[in-house]
């Protein structure tokens, strides 16, 4: 017999949330293809597939954390599991900053909306109440609302389980009533019935309600058939009029006030308008015939980041594709506009939210370019980056990643990059360059640990050189200059230092001092990094 839940604890909810997206896996294609409303752009699944990866990658962190945190204080190592409220949280946190077009930004108000009520429990009941809930957030988030789509579908889900019940019974009555309600969308919305398609958001919906009841079930269920067009989808299927020309999406840090007037703004701008979040943080999505005044609007009423601005096919026709792009992950704001105004197009990898897949490839998307150079300056992102080349290339573009993994080491190859030679020739170049700067970092110790330096404590000053821990010391400077003079004892003629916000001035100044002092031979450049960066990177060549 399935083993059934009878709350929905922190491992249900994880679950339910990796069910759902290895379902929209499978299936993004299948709802790609009937995606005719409010834009046929072909998105819609992998919309939604991108905004559950972020949400699994919040959690992931919350478990791994858990078990780190139970390492330190049990014998076993074994951890209880984390707080259900808190994976919660994480799953609609994550959702939110991952959160990809008009479906995928709803959903993830969704997913926020039921929060409030399954911190206060996780029965039936509560998960009822989560989806009314829910689905009343989703309707206010959207300026407009439309019938046919995903909020009807919402709205029928929580409306065929609003008697309550036990858990199994809450999650399969919801389920029920948004397939119910996705057959009926064509007969809602006039584009779908010419087109002979459900509403793809509200398909993506029911995939993910499915993958609840497999969750707290342990049954698996029988997906529901998209309802494909017998033949091709032609324009007068898809038309909705002549549409605005691009799609704009951007994190929003603002005010509650701020965004009330922003969403005036934006309304007046543009349509398909959607502002989801709250306490601060604000995904944006709109389309518009004017991408620059909506991000305008967003710097108006706060800090926007990870913007993203696509062209719909089929608008006004998009700018001749470049040739040759480079592509950088780059710890700080800094960093980013040096790289920028080389010509590169740059992601931010902040501190605790490193960029996923989805994230690299938007970014490759946006350079528009028929090559494209990735550098992901980070180890850690080596195996993300080579997810997203391979679908960028899948999508058409070429691409080359050299596993930078230190912003020094991306920056020397950018350093050399010539758009104008040979594709392969540039890569080899870049890569040779890349490969002979050897890196460094100085980062503060939060703790007590082992480390290969030996026993370090909280506070302590840590030199890592190619990644390593190679000093612990007391103060930067010091520190900085054991770390420089064990880089150079190996020889070079070129050190860069790479300075963070909150670094003390006086350190890269006596830095390039003793470099002018003791090895006569050695030229030394200064960049500052801005915020989000570690306090000081070193780069050798």
């Amino acid at each position: 017999m399935p083993q059934t839940a009878q709350t929905l604890d922190a491992a249900a909810v994880r679950s339910w949330c990796v069910r759902a997206l290895h379902a929209l896996g499978r299936e993004r294609e299948e709802i790609d293809a009937i995606n005719v409303y409010p834009i046929a752009d072909g998105d819609t699944g992998t919309n939604l597939y991108l905004t559950l990866e972020s949400a699994v990658q919040a959690l992931d962190e919350v478990f791994a954390a858990d078990v780190a945190v139970a390492a330190g204080t049990a014998a076993d190592g074994e951890a209880a599991g984390p707080d259900p409220a808190a994976a919660i949280r994480a799953m609609a946190h994550g959702a939110l900053i991952g959160a990809r077009g008009n479906s995928g930004t709803i959903l993830s108000q969704l997913l926020r909306g039921m929060t409030p009520v399954l911190a206060d429990g996780r029965d039936g009941d509560h998960l009822a109440r989560a989806l009314a809930a829910a689905a009343e957030a989703a309707r206010q988030a959207v300026a407009h609302p439309v019938e046919g789509t995903i909020l009807s579908v919402a709205s029928a889900a929580a409306g065929a389980c609003a008697a309550g019940g036990d858990l199994v019974t809450v999650a399969r009555r919801a389920y029920d009533g948004a397939r119910t309600a996705l057959a009926a969308t064509p007969g809602q919305l006039a584009v779908l019935e010419r087109a002979g398609v459900v509403d793809a958001g509200g398909r993506g919906l029911v995939t993910v309600l499915g993958a609840l009841v497999e969750a707290v079930s342990g049954e698996v269920q029988i997906r529901p058939a998209t309802a494909p067009p017998h033949r091709p989808l032609a324009a007068e299927d898809c038309a909705t009029g002549d549409g605005p020309a691009f799609e704009v999406l951007y994190l929003l840090e603002a005010p509650d006030p701020a965004v009330e007037r922003l969403r005036a703004r934006l309304d007046a701008l543009g349509e398909s308008l959607v502002v989801v979040g709250g306490d601060g943080l604000w995904n944006v999505h709109v389309h518009t015939d004017d991408a620059g005044a909506a991000v305008e609007a967003g710097v108006e009423a706060g800090r926007p980041y990870r913007i993203r601005i696509t062209h719909f096919p089929g608008a006004a026709e998009a700018p001749e594709r470049a040739q040759r792009a480079v592509v950088a992950v780059l710890p700080g704001e800094g960093l980013a506009g040096l790289c920028e105004a080389a010509g590169a197009t740059t992601l931010l990898a902040r501190p605790g939210r490193p960029p996923v897949s989805g994230d690299l490839v938007e970014a490759i998307r946006r350079a528009h370019a028929r090559e494209v150079v990735l550098l992901p300056n980070d180890t850690d992102l080596r195996h993300t980056a080579g997810a997203a080349a391979e679908q960028a290339r899948a999508e058409g573009i070429r691409v080359a990643l050299i596993p930078t993994r230190a912003a020094v080491q991306g920056i020397a190859a950018l350093a050399v990059h010539e758009p104008d030679r040979r594709f392969d020739e540039d890569v080899v170049a870049m890569t040779a360059a890349a490969g002979a700067t050897r890196y460094a970092e100085l980062a503060v110790a939060e703790r007590q640990s082992f480390t290969s330096a030996g026993v370090c404590q909280a506070g302590d000053v840590l030199g890592l050189i190619e990644g390593d821990v190679a000093v612990i010391g007391h103060d930067l400077t010091t520190t900085a200059r054991t770390v420089l003079d064990r880089m150079l004892s190996a020889g070079g003629e070129l050190v860069t230092l790479i300075v963070a916000d909150g670094t003390p001035p006086s350190l890269a100044d006596a830095l390039e001092r003793h470099v002018r002092e003791t090895y006569l031979a050695v030229d030394t450049t200064t960049y500052q990094a801005g915020a989000g960066a570690p306090p000081l990177l070193i780069g050798v060549e």
